[in-house]
């Protein structure tokens, strides 16, 4: 095939949307396909709004930075990028600039077979509308609440108008794939047709329990602590600040994977805890399975692919009832779920399986056995058939706004 990835983000940025990409990436060239990917650049220009942002983002929304752009080829697959600004707060996460014209013209000189849109909202809004308008079927990766996001940062009035411009995306595109069943109804009950789901895959060699470092257990918790952790970004959305219930918890070290804006705020809200930064690799799967419970209090999660990193780790999981955390965890099985908000319902949950060994080493185990099989290449095959089924169905008239068109692969 010839498939065009536009993507919302990319390196050298690391988040969920970048990882994924680069497993599928990998995937494309051991098959010997031609893929172009076009991301924003890590680059600076002058900050400013652009039309089609305004009136969807509070100001100010640029910050001026210098960043390096990252590789210009991944897995031997070229990267176009496109110019960009920086988000106020978050100078790491870039905002494509440009025109549907633009996109259009690489499109139009590359000739895909399809267009797989990473995490639509600005660049995928221009890059669906481009398509169309050459004919080229689209498969649509919805992997971001974006709307979720404005109450967490101050401006709720904009959460309709989010949801209008996610609508709009993955209305327009030929599949919209969702990453668990609550991502995929919440699509539905928005007017979006033709779902299918496609989830993640998981490294299930570097991430095991025999990653588990005991020296760094003994240098965490030398008193014998027990050590409950938490991975991802550091930022409103992800609310690693409802992990402060813990911080008086008896036998808990709390330790606390990643970077964000809120890094700084957080050490003051949790002083007892271990900050480790920004991991990844070998030195992230070390951490992850020295754990004795993983948490994850976040209630925006499409997904959570940390979550699944933690079970393939041998760790039980606490997370919030809402989102991706409910396909993912088995509660009383392989973790517990607690009602979104109830962070006494976290606590309680945390110390049960702190408290009983027996109970903690089971959840670990078929927390372990329940993520085995979810490996990427079994993950990036049917990613494959989604794009074919989009093929297929472009030459086929599109069907009424909200029947659905895909099959889901296999769960």
């Amino acid at each position: 095939m010839r498939i065009a990835i536009v993507a919302e983000s990319f390196l050298p940025h690391m988040n969920g949307v970048t990882n994924s990409l680069l497993h599928v990436l990998e995937h494309l060239a051991r098959r010997g396909d031609d893929v172009l990917v076009v991301a924003p650049s890590g680059s600076t220009v002058a900050p400013y709004v652009p039309d089609q942002l305004a009136g969807f983002l509070p100001a100010p929304l640029a910050t001026v930075v210098t960043e390096d752009d990252g590789p210009a080829r991944v897995h031997g697959f070229p990267v176009h990028r496109l110019p960009s600004f920086a988000l106020a707060g978050y100078p790491n996460v870039r905002v494509a600039a440009g025109t549907v014209g633009r996109v259009r013209r690489l499109l139009a000189d590359f000739r895909p077979d399809v267009v797989h849109l990473a995490s639509p909202f600005v660049l995928g809004w221009r890059a669906v509308q481009a398509a169309n308008h050459l004919g080229i079927p689209t498969a649509a990766v919805y992997q971001t609440e974006v709307p979720a996001y404005a109450a967490r940062y101050g401006v709720p009035w904009l959460e309709p108008r989010l949801w209008q411009r996610v609508q709009d995306i993955h209305r327009a595109a030929t599949v919209t794939l969702a990453p668990s069943t609550f991502a995929h109804d919440q699509l539905l009950e928005h007017g979006v047709p033709r779902l299918a789901l496609w989830r993640r895959g998981v490294d299930t060699t570097g991430f095991s329990p025999s990653r588990r470092d005991d020296a760094l257990r003994a240098e965490l918790a030398p008193d014998g602590q027990r050590l409950v952790g938490y991975v991802g970004r550091l930022a409103a959305e992800k609310q690693v600040e409802d992990l402060a219930v813990l911080g008086d918890a008896p036998g808990v070290r709390l330790v606390v994977v990643g970077s964000g804006p809120l890094k700084d705020a957080l050490r003051e809200k949790l002083p007892g805890a271990w900050f480790a930064g920004f991991r990844s690799g070998a030195d992230l799967a070390r951490i992850v399975a020295s754990l004795d419970v993983f948490v994850h209090p976040g209630e925006s999660e499409t997904f959570c692919q940390t979550i699944q990193e933690a079970m393939a780790s041998g760790v039980p999981v606490v997370a919030t009832g809402r989102g991706g955390p409910l396909d993912l965890v088995d509660s009383s099985r392989t973790g517990w779920l607690y009602r979104p908000g109830d962070l006494t319902g976290m606590r309680e949950r945390v110390l049960d399986l702190v408290g009983d060994d027996a109970k903690r080493a089971a959840f670990a185990r078929a927390a372990h056995a329940s993520v085995q099989g979810r490996t990427w290449p079994v993950l990036c095959d049917q990613l494959i058939g989604h794009y074919e089924d989009a093929m297929a169905a472009h030459r086929q008239v599109r069907p009424a706004a909200g029947r659905s068109l895909l099959r889901s692969r296999r769960g």
